[in-house]
């Protein structure tokens, strides 16, 4: 409990002096309609590390803009890239490695920053980057990160929350993670990629994102094969090429937001540009409840039943349910008559938003890392994000909920979800920006 208090204090302490007008939510209105959704962030961001590997151009096609991806081309700009937009095409250029440290004002600001790490080795054959931030919800060790790449011919050393790291051999071996790690995954297949030994992952991690910072790499001139599964074997190459017209694929975690906000307001939408194949767990989740799914080509059509049955859920690694989406989940089950349990094996404290649902009238119970939901009619309240999905949670809730919903925080939502309130208002949802009170402005 004292750790978990110290990160969120923390993170208040280094969230940066911007803050976003609160969200009112006039909830109480079924979602209809159409919503597009955009490129997957937690791919885009990985697939910007590996931009550094080559000194030829990059081109990425519809790129989401958000916070997280601004701070992530600000650190790749400190280490010498070179990138403008052009609408929402995204061309870098690293000629050279400028700087091979990333400082901690810009690590801090975004825990996926650390695998910029894996790039440097790779490229520059050293690099020194600060201990991640990103511990809202609970603490998120890099330890089988540093782990990996020892493993594979890494000197690292940690002194004073900075980690220093030296190539003191061709990187070659097997790495056997304890448990899968997106991060620790992305980092090695990135250190691996320039050289002309070869790495193998056990245990490696097998979410989308992996696969399509795989297929990128795979682009540049990486062998790669069995991403996508536990196993993974990478074939660095002396020198990468760039890569143009690249599009990243469809963001799971947005089209499950959105389909979760229709379920909580017994909606109907359908859902353009995404892959159903990557959101199999939730949508066997929403099928158990009753609702019903129709899924063509890149279409998710999706009518909410007006009495859905409560169902249990344990996060976990891919295929399983995405943690990122049990917060979410959660707020639309405090909707549903009886009794649902949430759990959660990546994260088991990533329950920030139990306290701001309950101030909205959601009956929860916490006992051993598990959540008991009850679902009741949820009311509007002032309420606070403290991460992106709690926030998305927030969102769903005060869709559902009867009356206006304040929600302060949202510069956590402008982390993760491209054009929300746009979006949301083409589906028929009541939502506009709060002035800023004095104290909040002052933050």
């Amino acid at each position: 409990m004292l750790l978990r208090t110290l990160c969120m204090m923390h993170n208040m302490l280094k969230r940066g002096p911007k803050v976003s007008a609160p969200l009112i939510i006039k909830g109480g209105t079924p979602l209809s309609g159409e919503v597009r959704v955009s490129p997957a962030k937690n791919a885009v961001l990985p697939i910007l590390a590996a931009s550094l590997l080559t000194p030829e151009p990059v081109e990425l096609v519809e790129v989401p803009r958000l916070r997280d991806i601004e701070v992530m081309l600000e650190l790749l700009a400190h280490l010498g890239t070179r990138y403008a937009w052009e609408g929402r095409r995204l061309y870098l250029e690293t000629p050279e490695i400028l700087r091979t440290d990333a400082p901690y004002e810009l690590v801090a600001k975004m825990r996926a920053s650390f695998i910029v790490l894996g790039a440097l080795l790779a490229r520059a054959g050293e690099g020194s980057v600060s201990l991640p931030g990103g511990c809202a919800f609970g603490p998120r060790p890099v330890d089988q990160h540093v782990k990996a790449l020892r493993k594979i011919g890494a000197r690292v050393e940690e002194e004073g929350g900075r980690f220093r790291a030296e190539r003191v051999r061709p990187f070659r071996g097997r790495v056997v993670f304890d448990v899968p790690t997106v991060g620790g995954t992305e980092q090695v297949l990135l250190a691996a990629a320039l050289g002309e030994a070869e790495v193998t992952l056990v245990n490696a991690a097998q979410e989308p994102e992996i696969a399509d910072l795989a297929a990128f790499l795979a682009r540049m001139g990486v062998g790669i094969e069995g991403a996508g599964t536990s196993r993974i074997r990478v074939r660095g190459a002396r020198r990468l090429s760039g890569v143009h017209d690249y599009r990243v694929i469809p963001d799971r975690i947005e089209a499950g937001t959105y389909l979760l906000a229709a379920a909580a307001t017994r909606g109907r939408v359908r859902l353009v540009g995404v892959e159903a194949g990557h959101l199999d767990a939730l949508l066997d989740k929403l099928v158990e409840a009753g609702h019903r799914v129709w899924v063509e080509g890149d279409r998710i059509e999706f009518q909410a039943t007006p009495e859905p049955r409560p169902f249990n859920l344990e996060a976990r690694e891919y295929p399983g349910f995405p943690t990122d989406l049990q917060p979410i989940a959660g707020a639309y089950l405090a909707t549903v008559p009886g009794t649902s349990l949430v759990s959660d094996r990546v994260y088991p404290e990533r329950f920030t938003h139990a306290a701001e649902l309950a101030r909205m009238g959601a009956e929860l119970a916490l006992k051993e890392r598990t959540l008991a939901i009850t679902g009741r009619p949820l009311f509007g309240a002032e309420v606070r994000a403290l991460d992106i999905r709690a926030g998305g949670a927030l969102v769903v809730a005060a869709l559902a909920a009867g009356g206006e919903t304040r929600i302060e925080g949202t510069e956590h939502l402008e982390r993760g979800y491209e054009d929300l309130e746009a979006k949301l208002r083409g589906l028929g949802a009541e939502l506009g920006r709060a002035e800023l009170r004095l104290e909040e402005a002052a933050d």
